[in-house]
This record gives structure tokens, sequence and C-alpha cells, in this order.
């Protein structure tokens, strides 16, 4: 171009100057240089495109096999709800093919009674609230639910048109199954708790709290609290059960039971037994105890009175058995006794005398219940009315007896009287009677060893193997205190001996 522009001017003016010539050839020479660098411009401009066009398809091939491959429902659908694109796994949760599914509204397959909430929160989306969830029910193609969080998202930006929706669905059929399945455990749990009257409880020694369910504080008589410090029970529980609740002591103690009782005195001022049971536990290296409390108060009150009615009728039948054998006992008394010289006077002092003693052995039986005697007093007390015939020797030392096991004890010297008075030497004026008792060894811890031994007569029975008063002795060997019990009819007369324990007559 430059030299066709010389050429002309050449032709017009004449021979061309050399300024000429120069522009001409720098003119040339630029349109190169331009021509050149914009190729190279267009060819790295070109060169990045593609490697962008690259990236683009291999993330949207990345997502379109997550798409297609996720274990979630996916799909897309336009602003009114209508299904655009899904998945496979979509289709396989409803039983569609995608055909199916493509183009119709995704409130259709939504269960009738979860469409209304379904719309209301769909035309709620907005870009301040750009997505919702909830369990809605889904209608599969052969017309049965399936129960599925349903997840919606708006997928434009604030700049694009807001007609575009994204869709996950997750089937929770089996976890809503299993959640109704655990919620109605809990319920029959608390009907169960209910009904039985039980607290749940749990102890955390890391932190030194209590905490409980609304009956556990109401067992306690506390007003209900999500915990308490453990120190606060202090002031209800009884002293000597409060050791009960102390931290578990050793090692590897997860999952060993854990059964106490403990006394506590309620702020309205009733006493109560309180059972706890459960088991221990270790979680970090921190010990915890975590079990149920139930009250037992009525069921140790109803305990404690069917025992106590147990013993009334254990002593009103001994009472009747010690009246009916009272009147041979009186009649002994009377045989035995003679009249000094016919003063029927004197008779009749001694008589009333010895009838009084047998009186006060009775009335003494009658108060071991509730009082401590003494061995010699119960021995003495009953054979006193025979005392001064010089029938009798009683030697031991003086050992405290209880009050539950001096009744037994005496109703044994008793029945052992009785059957004297009636097969024995105290039935007859020859023989005598000799009632001893001493420690094994020599010890007040050992055991004691108690003998009665008739001398001077053969027993005119032998000894009967049943009815009240064996039961009394122990003829098989089981007295009603003490133990080992033997029996030995001799020549000249009858030996009895038991063995009695510190511990049973003294607690």
């Amino acid at each position: 171009m430059a030299a066709t522009g010389l050429a002309a001017r050449t032709v017009v003016k004449g021979l061309p100057l050399a300024d000429d010539w120069v522009r001409a050839i720098l003119l040339v020479l630029a349109g190169s240089m331009i021509a050149f660098l914009f190729d190279r411009s267009r060819q790295s401009l070109q060169a990045a495109l593609d490697v962008k066009l690259a990236a683009v398809e291999a993330a949207e091939s990345r997502y379109r096999r997550a798409f297609e491959r996720a274990a979630l429902g996916f799909a897309t659908a336009n602003g009114r709800g209508e299904l655009l694109r899904l998945n496979k796994r979509l289709g396989a949760l409803l039983g569609y093919l995608e055909d199916d599914l493509v183009g119709r509204p995704l409130d259709e397959l939504v269960h009738e009674d979860d469409r209304a909430p379904l719309k209301n929160s769909l035309a709620a989306l907005t870009s301040e609230a750009p997505w919702f969830g909830s369990e809605v029910r889904l209608i599969k193609k052969d017309g049965s639910a399936l129960w599925a969080w349903l997840t919606l998202s708006l997928s434009a930006s604030d700049t694009a048109p807001s007609d575009s929706l994204f869709v996950i669905v997750d089937d929770i059929t089996e976890r809503r199954a299993d959640r109704e399945a655990l919620i109605a455990q809990n319920e029959w749990l608390d009907l169960a708790l209910s009904a039985g009257r039980l607290g749940t409880w749990r102890i955390d020694y890391g932190q030194d709290v209590i905490s409980g369910s609304p009956q556990f504080w109401e067992i306690l008589g506390l007003s209900p609290m999500a915990f308490r410090p453990l120190s606060d029970l202090s002031s209800i529980v009884h002293p000597s059960d409060w050791g009960k609740l102390a931290p578990p002591l050793g090692t590897n103690r997860r999952g060993v039971n854990y059964d106490v009782e403990i006394r506590l005195k309620r702020p309205d001022g009733q006493v109560r037994w309180i059972a706890l049971r459960g088991r221990e536990e270790n979680h970090d290296g921190r010990d915890r105890r975590i079990g149920i409390a139930a009250d037992l108060t009525e069921r140790r009150q109803t305990t404690l009175l069917r025992a106590a009615v147990r013993k009334q009728e254990t002593l009103m039948l001994e009472l009747r058995h010690r009246f009916s054998n009272l009147f041979p006992v009186i009649t002994a008394i009377v045989k035995m006794q003679d009249a000094p010289e016919g003063n029927i006077v004197e008779f009749k002092e001694t008589l009333v005398e010895r009838i009084r003693a047998l009186e006060a052995t009775h009335m003494l039986l009658t108060r071991s219940a509730d009082l401590s005697s003494t061995i010699r007093d119960l021995v003495v007390q009953e054979l006193q009315p025979f005392s001064q015939d010089g029938k009798t020797a009683i030697t031991g030392p003086d050992i405290k007896i209880s009050g539950g096991a001096a009744e037994s004890f005496a109703m044994i010297i008793h029945e052992l009287t009785t059957n004297s008075i009636k097969h024995g030497v105290l039935g007859d004026a020859q023989g005598k009677i000799e009632a001893r008792w001493a420690f094994t060894s020599g010890g007040t811890g050992d055991e004691i060893v108690f003998d009665w031994i008739e001398t001077g007569r053969r027993r005119a029975a032998p000894i009967k193997r049943q009815g009240f008063g064996s039961m009394v002795l122990g003829v098989d060997g089981t007295p009603l205190v003490g133990h080992s019990s033997q029996f030995e009819v001799r020549e000249d007369g009858f030996r009895y001996s038991l063995r009695l324990s510190p511990k049973q007559i003294q607690a």
C-alpha cells in the first residue's frame, strides 16, 4: 500500500524524495509488527480458553458422575417445582424411570397431608432464606409411602433469574421406624418405672453431682432438678449410710453391680428406706454409677409387721403350751409339799410361796421378749420352787442374754423343768438336778456349753420325737436357740446339753 502511494506521487510530481521512501518503509514495518502481535495474542487467548473449557468440562464430568452415582436422590426443578433432571437413585427410590418424572410437579409425588406445608415452604424461598428441609412422605409408583428428608435450595445466584431449584431426597424410612420403636420403648419404660414407682438416677463422681428423673426426686422428697451436688444429700441421708454413696474403690470396676439400701429423713420429716440398684461405670477415667431407686419403706414395714405377727403367734402358742403344762406343775408342787406335823396353815403358806415363784418365772419369760436377762436369772426363776429342798444345783458365770434369745432359752428351761416334773426327779422326792454352763475354753468370745443333769432316778418315760416340746428342745439337734443339742438317758438319770454362740445370745 505504501509503495502504491509512493508510485502515484512520482507520476504526479516527478521523482520521489528520500524522506518519502523512509516513511513508506517504516509504515510497512509497523503494519507487519501489528499483524504479528495480533496473531500471537489470538493464539494465547485461544490456548487459555481451551484450558478453561477443559477444566469446566472435567468439573462438569465429575459433578455429573457424582450426581448419577450418589446414594441420595438428586434432582433439579424449575421455579414451579417441575422436575427437570434426576439421578438414578431418585428414580429407584420412587420406582419410576427418569422419563416418567421429567416435567412432573414435585408436589404430586408428596403425600396429600404434606403438600400444603411443602408449597408454603417453597413459596417462602428467597435469597435471604435460600433453602429448607423437612420430613415428608413421598408416594412411590406402587402407591406405598416412603419417609424422606426432603431438602430444597435455590440454585441460581442473586443476579440470575430465580427459576431453578436443587432437590435432595434422603430415604429415612428405616431410621424413622427405629426412632419410633425407640420412642415406644422409652414410653413403655417410663410407664413401667411410673407403675413401679421407680426413679432413675446417675452419680458422676468426676463432677461430684447427682442427677435423676422427677420420680427419683419425689422419692427423696426433693423438688425436681437437672442435677444437684452430691453433698446436698448429706443433710437427708442417715450418717451411717452416707458412706454407701462414696466413690467406688479400685480399678476395672466397669459393669460391677451396685446394690445398697439407705435410710433418709425427708424434708417433710418422714424417715424412708430407699434401695439404689444399678451398676458402676468408668468413662475417660471418671467413675460414675447409674441405676434405679425404689422406696422400700412400706415393704420393710410390712416385713417387720409380719415378723411381729409371727413372733406374737409363737408367743401365744408357747403361752398356751405353758398354760396347759401349768396344772401338772402345780399338781407336782402340791404332791411334793408335805404338811409339817399336820400344820395346814404352814402347808398353805409354803404352797402359795412356790406357786408365786412359778408365777415369777412365767412373768420373766413374758418380759424377756423386750428386756435382757441373764442365763442365771432364767434358770433360778424356773427352779426356785424346788430349790428349798436341796434338789437343785446351779453354777455358771453371769452371761447376758438378749430379749429374743432369752425368751427362747427360758422356754427350753421351762420345758426341761416340766419334763422333769412329769417324768424325772422333780416329780419324785428322790434325785437331784444340776444346771451348769461355761465357756468352752474359758474365754468370753468362745461358745457356751449348757448342761442339764438329773441324777438319782431313772426317767419314767422315753423322750418323744414330736410335739411342741420336742421342737423347743431340739430333738433333731436344732433347739429353739443355740445348736448341737444332745439327749442322754442314763441308768440313774438324764442329761441334756446344747451350745450357745455369743453372737446368738447378744444379738
